[in-house]
Order: C-alpha cells, then structure tokens, then sequence
C-alpha cells in the first residue's frame, strides 16, 4: 500500500471532484424529487388515505434513515465508499420508476421503500467523501455548492413532470402520472453511468482531506457540539411536514389546480439551491450561527402552508425550500466539522438514523391529527417541537460562546 506516501489532492481538484458530484446528484435528483413531488397524488389515485400515505412515508423515512448507521459504519471499516455510492444510486434510482408497474397502493408502497433503502446504502459515504474534499474549499462552500447543484435536479425533475401532466389529455390523469415515473428510468441511468466513471476519476476520495485534523471534544472522535446538534435536529425532524402530505393537503383543499403541485415543489426546490449556497457561505464565515436560520424558518412553516391563503402557501413554501436547502448543506457540513475523519461515515449515519426515527414518529403523529381533526393540531404538534429544537440549538451557541471566552 502507498497511500501515505502519495500527495493530498489540492483545491482546484477537489472543486471538480464536488462538481462531478454535483451533476450525479443532479440527475439523481431529476430523478427520485421528481417522483416525490407526486407521489402523493399517485398514491391518493391509487385509494390510500392519510394516514396510510403518512405512516407509510414516515416508516419509509425510518427504515431508510436506521440503515445509515450500518452503512456509515461499513463505509468507516472498508472504506468502500464507491461500492455503497453505486450500489445505493442503482437500488434507489430505479425504484419509483417500478411504481408505474402496479394499480394497488400498497404494492406501489414496497418501492416507495426501497427508494429509501438505496438512499440509506449511499448517503453516509457520499457525505463523507463530500466532506473530504470540502476540507480543501471550507464545508460550507463545497456542501453548498454540491446541493445547490443537487437542486437543479431537484427544480428539473417536478418542473418536466408538471409539464408532461398539464400536456396529458383529460381523463388520463393516472396514465400521465404512469408515464411520467417509467421516463424517471433516463435520469437514472445518467446518474449511475456518471457514478462509475467518478470512480476511475477519484477512487481514493479520503485523501482530499488534510492530516493535521482539528482537536474534537469528548471520545471515540465525537464531540459535545455533534451531540448536541444530532439532538436539536431530532426535534426539528419530529415537526417536518413532508412533501406527499403538503401534496395531497392542496389537492384536498383545492388550493391549487393539481398540474401545479409538482411545479411548486420545483419552485422550492430552486429557492433550497440558492439558500444553500448563502448559507453555505454564511457558515464558512459565521460557523454554527448560520444555522440557526434553519431552526427558526421551520418554526413558521407549518402555520404558513396548511393555515393560509394561497400567498401565505407560497410564503411558506419558500421557507421549506430554505430549510431543506439548509438541512442538506450547512448541517451536513456541521456534522463533517466536529467528527474525526475516522468515523466520518459512521457519525453521518447514527445523525441519519436518529433524524429519521424522529422524522417517523413525528411523521405518524402528523397523519393521525390531519385525518382526525384537520390542519390545526398538526401545526401545533409541528410548531412546538420547532420551538423545542430552536431552544436546544440556541443553547448550543451559549456554549460555544462561553467556551470560547475560557479558551482566550
């Protein structure tokens, strides 16, 4: 072996190293957004309720989430960081595509879970080697820039499938829909294709990363400020209105003319890309300040989409938009920063796992009180534990505030 002895890739390698990144997520987003941004309209068409639809993406979110533990941890072992990234894009990729294939939700429902599977198989040692190379170009800059083109995906995807619903004639609703998720198969097959030729490119992304790694708190390579965010972020997973349940909200609700759902998950998909570039910027400038943005938008997003009138669902969607574009940039840098790199893997993971149980039971919870008594106690549930979560994380920057005048 001789990879001590071989030179730390540089800067302007890293930064082509995240943009080729950026252009698999891209198409894997096309791919997997687009399809979320109408499966709950699907699925509404193929007869479930809300409740089946809530539970069935909370556990979805769950089992995917669980499994990022095992798979960071594996990632950590063997550093077989490619092996997961493909594998999981093949598994996850081409799952909603299958969904065309059934009339009854519930089978429909099986690759709604393995979409989630194959995310859990890659997304530990995609963040890792994300978080290698962005050593080289500071974590936020590299992580916003990887989401922001992620997102363009991600506006793409609904955008194409809102436009080949409104071109589907009347009455074949469900065979534009069918339509739509069998084209999901092109996006997919780019983005496994791009995969494996990155990983000719870089097979060694560890060694982006310098050696001279910052002092962490606490043991085993896991500090009290990692710690403390995996726990103010299980808070804020608890109180996340997904996408399926908005979906199916505004179409119940008559809010908008169903061809539009999907086009305005595109458009907060392009509003997650810009704020994942500021706020990438504001945390390489401000640290861990920048991230209480997250955890105050969330707290107005719930009363926003299912309480107002159509400007307040639009405001309110924007403000989802900025906080997913949040969560998948400067939190995930976060993490990468108060971690050793020798359980990098594993540290995304148990956060994933612990972000996901919570996203479960808050997600059930949600499609309970919805089915039950409307939109008002799920914006209460979601508004107390935003709350919940903005006072932890705020805590957190007391801490670090006091730390730091002891350390001077």
């Amino acid at each position: 072996m001789k990879s001590e002895k071989e030179p730390i890739l540089d800067k302007k390698m890293a930064i082509l190293f995240i943009v080729l990144f950026g252009v698999i997520s891209l198409f894997a987003d096309m791919n997997y957004e687009g399809g979320r941004s109408v499966v709950g309209q699907y699925l509404k068409l193929l007869g479930t309720s809300a409740f089946a639809l809530g539970l069935a993406a909370g556990l979805g979110e769950f089992v995917g989430y669980a499994l990022r533990f095992v798979s960071g941890s594996i990632a950590d072992k063997t550093r077989k960081y490619w092996l997961l990234i493909i594998l999981g894009y093949t598994i996850g990729l081409t799952s909603l595509p299958m969904m065309a294939f059934f009339s009854g939700w519930q089978l429909a429902i099986i690759f709604l879970f393995l979409e989630r599977v194959g995310k859990a198989i890659r997304k530990p040692a995609v963040d890792a080697v994300l978080s290698f190379a962005s050593k080289q170009t500071g974590s936020g800059f590299g992580f916003g820039l990887h989401e922001a083109m992620d997102q363009l995906g991600a506006f793409l995807g609904p955008a194409l499938f809102s436009l080949l619903l409104f071109t589907t004639k009347n009455g074949e609703s469900l065979a534009g829909y069918r339509k739509g998720l069998l084209l999901l198969f092109i996006p997919a097959g780019i983005a496994v294709g791009t995969a494996i030729v990155a990983r000719f490119l870089f097979p060694h992304p560890q060694k982006f990363e310098l050696k001279t790694v910052r002092p962490v708190l606490g043991t085993s390579g896991y500090s009290r400020e990692y710690w403390i965010i995996v726990a103010a972020a299980a808070l804020l997973a608890m109180g996340i209105t997904d996408f399926p349940l908005i979906g199916l909200h505004l179409k119940k609700t008559n809010g908008f003319v169903e061809e539009a759902i999907p086009l305005l998950y595109a458009g907060a998909m392009a509003v997650d890309a810009a704020a994942a570039i500021v706020f990438g910027f504001l945390y390489d400038r401000f640290g861990l300040k920048a991230l209480l943005g997250l955890f105050v938008v969330e707290v107005f997003t719930a009363p926003l989409i299912f309480m107002g009138n159509i400007p307040l669902i639009l405001a309110g969607m924007v403000l989802w938009g900025i906080s997913v574009g949040t969560q998948e940039s400067i939190l995930r840098a976060a993490i990468g920063d108060w971690v050793d790199e020798s359980v990098r893997g594993r540290a995304y993971g148990l956060f994933h796992t612990v972000f996901g149980f919570f996203w479960f039971v808050g997600s059930a919870i949600i499609g309970v009180f919805y089915d039950l008594w409307g939109a008002l106690p799920l914006v209460i549930f979601s508004v107390i534990t935003q709350l919940g979560a903005l006072v932890l994380f705020s805590m957190l920057l007391v801490y670090r505030k006091k730390t730091q005048g002891a350390e001077k």
